[in-house]
């Protein structure tokens, strides 16, 4: 065996997709460490994803070197297989029970190495990380396996993989095969990374039953520009899905003596609900929670159906029920609710147990009154971002108290607020009355997580599911009995064929629906369908197998949560055999990956589970600042070293926006406010220094706190007025009017003057600008005369059933009830059905189809944040176009200009004259800041 010497020095780090939100370190290792094979390759057979991400790199350095492998992988993923090949010698991953591996990471920890090599990062993701150290001219290939059951969510299923190399690849490879024997209704392909000049680099093949996407760039295409090495690939490629269905008992798909059931049916009228929302309105909830909360609360009011019943109970110290009972969701009780909810206000304890028998008690209240009609479904949907506080704090007797109340009347569903709450209290609270639990996390769109959430629940369609299979015929089933289905969402049972079982599995799927019972049944051919799964270009083997293993292991850890203690041990006893049989990293094992001789002993590789991660996250806006630690693990600062240059890397400060001056030592500055940053004519006689007034930093940065390596982590930098100081008197002439950018530049198809620059000067209310029935396509928007923009922009495709809305804090989309949240600056390309929708650096998206008109909204940050709408490939308008803006593709008339002045033209449309004067305009259309054009200006 060929082993290196313990050597380490600058190293890389191979990412796909790295958790830091601040500067990184890895600039000079890129020429140490050279990637020259990244493959991704992920086959989905039947929902059950089996991913591969093999990575190959060489030490091109005349020393040893230290490679990092990193990636992300979904938080419902189980890693099944890591090895490292160095020298031509393999090195395993070794899964073990987690108290046989305990010693080796305790070891590891006491030796200060970084043992937990699996740490959650973001919403839905994991990140996986091991280091060793390279010789020169040595090769090493990193190979890690995960797998996944795909879980439809209101109406699609989501295969998402992170991509960061961080440098050029030569051969960088993603093929995602996808086969569904059900038929694929619906495919799209999206990108955060992917520009028009990639797109050439995805291709996309589709039939009746598979797909295959590939995305293969070559250098050049990885290439931010022929002047820089850094690569355009960073971020998220994501696959989104559904199948055929029908109203029908499902399909059963068999492989290799296992089967999988998936039951979705299609056509189901939507059960009425009786719901009972119980907001948490403590003192910790003040600020943007509670505002978030109060308007996610208002659209999910609108979003009841009249057949519902509902009410609300807010709880500080003291619980609060809106009104004494049930109230049917009216059009006039929606709207009292949406006044209430407008004025809860955050203040006082938190008591949960009182808020939540107060719920409990007002369902049984009308239950007894015969009040919840025969066959309504009744929901108890509880937010909350904190610990008890204020009468019963036991979490345990709460619980309790809970669960002896609903006596498995009702569901009860728990959102927890952020990273304060314990989430493994409101887990259990949920599981123990047929609920579940999801964490609501502080960012700008919490309030559409909530919107979301409550959508997953809002139309329940069965209720007391049971699937029967002849007992002869199969074994070891996992879950076959669920208390609700809903919209959107898909049951899945899965299961063993007994040996000798016979030629036709058959099924019957029995639920309550309204006032009535109602049974499904299908049937399976085995041998038809174990003929499916035996082509080996598009599937790996054994999947339905290991799909039951993982189900039956979810299923079993979801169960240890509500279960008695008596009980806790033989579920343990089962799924942890399960993962070791299967070798899946669960929250029971370990993966412990060995070494060469000389490095650093095995590491460890544990699950972490949600409970664990409180505290964690980094507050928006704030940046984190940490060395990618080699050698003497000490941080390398480079350039000038002073604060200043770490400050202008944070954003907002020294070059941006135009300014070329220095920051000045910062550590005597103290404010107590946030950051007021005036947009200035750019002027070449301007000196662009910022003069910081009263700045605070915190403590300052002698005694901030620091870390280990000497580096200040998580500083909250606020500067309270930037000025400029004015040029000597006689250096220079008198500072141009800016050029205007107008609301609005439409071009005219057909006309000799091909662009007209709109300015609104009057609005009230939101604004019908554009709306072409025969394109399907509808545009709205809110106009603030003050600042000159639009606060927000709407645009409906009806045909699409697709909604885009952009405010000048995000762009939401919102499609089959699901909304898919994107910030402003940050590069995407997605392709579905009928729409292709880009972002650019710039912030500005294009949604486009070939034979619709194209729709371009801009962010637009100076003076003022709002919004530009711009507009492509007008003459596709048909001639039913109207609005506000529509209005000018309709008979459009130009009356010849003044004699007297030939910069003043009237336009006449649809009989009523306007006034248009030729001015210089910004131009914003191609690339901020813009460029000056002559054109015809409209006020309206």
């Amino acid at each position: 065996m060929n082993t290196p010497a313990p050597a380490c020095a600058c190293g890389i780090v191979l990412v796909l997709l790295s958790l830091l939100t601040g500067p990184q370190t890895t600039t000079a290792q890129k020429n140490d460490i050279d990637i020259y094979s990244l493959i991704v390759d992920s086959k989905v057979s039947s929902r059950f994803a089996h991913t591969v991400i093999t990575s190959r790199v060489v030490n091109r350095a005349d020393t040893m070197q230290e490679a990092t492998f990193q990636m992300e992988l979904p938080k419902k993923a189980f890693i099944t297989n890591f090895s490292m090949i160095i020298d031509g010698v393999t090195y395993p991953g070794n899964i073990k029970e987690k108290a046989a591996a305990q010693q080796q990471y305790s070891e590891a920890v006491a030796r200060g190495e970084s043992a937990g090599l699996v740490k959650a990062t973001g919403r839905k993701m994991e990140q996986f990380q091991v280091s060793v150290s390279v010789a020169p001219a040595a090769k090493v290939t990193f190979e890690l396996v995960y797998e996944e059951l795909l879980k439809r969510h209101l109406g699609l299923y989501e295969l998402l993989l992170k991509v960061r190399p961080q440098q050029l690849v030569k051969h960088l490879q993603m093929d995602i095969h996808i086969f569904e024997p059900q038929g694929i209704s619906f495919l799209e392909t999206e990108s955060t990374f992917l520009t028009n000049e990639l797109a050439d680099a995805l291709t996309v093949s589709q039939n009746k039953t598979k797909a295959h996407i590939r995305f293969k760039p070559t250098l050049s295409q990885q290439q931010k520009s022929p002047e820089q090495q850094d690569t355009v690939v960073d971020g998220n490629f994501i696959i989104r899905y559904d199948v055929n269905r029908t109203l029908s008992g499902g399909s059963i798909q068999i492989e290799n003596g296992y089967f999988v059931h998936y039951f979705a049916p299609e056509g189901l009228p939507t059960i009425p609900k009786n719901v009972i929302f119980v907001i948490d309105k403590s003192g910790s909830m003040q600020g943007k929670k509670i505002q978030q909360t109060r308007e996610a609360l208002i659209k999910i009011l609108d979003d009841l159906s009249p057949k519902d019943q509902f009410n609300l109970v807010s709880f500080s110290g003291e619980a609060t029920q809106w009104m004494p009972s049930l109230m049917p969701a009216s059009a006039e009780n929606v709207e009292k609710a949406r006044s209430y909810a407008s004025g809860i206000w955050a203040q006082g304890g938190t008591n949960i147990n009182g808020a939540m028998l107060m719920a409990v008690q007002l369902l049984d209240k009308a239950n007894q009154e015969e009040l919840l009609p025969f066959g309504s479904v009744s929901l108890i949907i509880l937010l909350t971002d904190g610990d008890p506080t204020v009468g019963e704090t036991n979490p345990k007797n709460i619980q309790k108290n809970v669960q002896d109340a609903i006596d498995g009347q009702y569901s009860l569903f728990c959102l927890g607020f952020g990273f304060d709450v314990s989430y493994a209290f409101l887990e259990k609270l949920a599981l123990d009355n047929g609920g579940l639990a999801r964490r609501i996390y502080e960012d700008s769109d919490s309030a559409l997580q909530l919107q979301d959430f409550y959508q997953e629940v809002a139309n329940p369609l069965l209720t007391a599911v049971a699937f029967e299979y002849p007992s002869n015929t199969v074994e070891e089933v996992t879950q076959d009995n669920f208390q609700l289905l809903f919209k959107g969402s898909e049951m899945v049972v899965a299961g063993k064929l007994r040996d000798q079982g016979p030629d036709v599995l058959t099924a019957k799927v029995n639920g309550h629906l309204l006032m009535q019972n109602i049974t499904f049944q299908t049937e399976a051919k085995v041998a038809e369908q174990e003929k499916e799964f035996q082509s080996p270009k598009y599937i790996f083997h054994n999947f339905m197998e290991r799909l039951w293993a993982y189900l039956t292991i979810q299923q079993l850890l979801e169960k240890i949560v509500s279960a008695s203690d008596a009980e806790k041990q033989a579920l343990e006893t089962r799924a942890l055999g399960l993962s070791l049989n299967y070798s899946f990293v669960t929250p029971l094992t370990s993966m412990v990956i060995t070494k060469p001789e000389g490095q650093e002993e095995s590491q460890v590789a544990e699950k972490p589970v949600e409970n664990e991660n409180r505290h964690r996250d980094i507050p928006s806006g704030h940046a984190v600042l940490r060395s990618q630690a080699m050698g003497n693990r000490k941080f390398r600062k480079t350039g000038s070293g002073s604060a200043d240059s770490w400050l202008a890397n944070r954003g907002g400060f020294g070059r941006q926006a135009g300014a070329p001056g220095k920051i000045p030592s910062l550590s005597r500055y103290k404010s107590p406010g946030p950051v007021h940053y005036r947009h200035l004519p750019s002027h070449p006689v301007y000196d662009m220094s910022p003069v910081l007034m009263g700045a605070d930093f915190g403590p300052s940065l002698e005694s901030a706190p620091a870390g280990p390596d000497g580096v200040f982590y998580d500083m909250d930098l606020r500067i309270t007025e930037i000025t400029m100081t004015a040029p000597p008197p006689g250096t220079s002439p008198a500072v141009p009017a800016p050029i205007q950018a107008p609301s609005v530049i439409l071009p005219l198809p057909g006309q000799s003057v091909d662009q007209l620059c709109v300015d609104i000067k009057h609005s009230q209310g939101p604004m019908n600008l554009l709306s072409d029935p025969d394109q399907g396509v509808e545009v709205t928007g809110q106009y603030e005369m003050e600042k000159a923009q639009f606060s927000w922009i709407e645009v409906t495709f009806k045909n699409l059933q697709l909604q885009v809305r952009a405010s000048p804090e995000h762009v939401v989309v919102t499609r089959n009830r699901r909304n898919s949240v994107y910030k402003w600056k940050e590069t995407l390309f997605s392709v579905m059905p009928g729409l292709k929708m880009t972002m650019d650096e710039a912030g500005l998206l294009l949604l486009s189809s070939p034979d619709r008109v194209t729709i371009g909204l801009l962010f637009w940050d100076g003076p003022g944040q709002g919004l530009r709408l711009l507009l492509r490939d007008t003459d596709r308008f048909s001639s039913h176009v109207s609005g506000t803006l529509g209005q000018f593709y309709q008979d459009l008339l130009w009356e010849p200009p003044a004699a007297d002045d030939d910069s003043k033209r009237t336009l006449s449309v649809q009989g009523h004259d306007h006034s248009a004067t030729r001015e210089l305009k910004l131009d914003y259309q191609e690339k901020a800041p813009g460029t000056e054009i002559s054109c015809w200006s409209v006020e309206l």
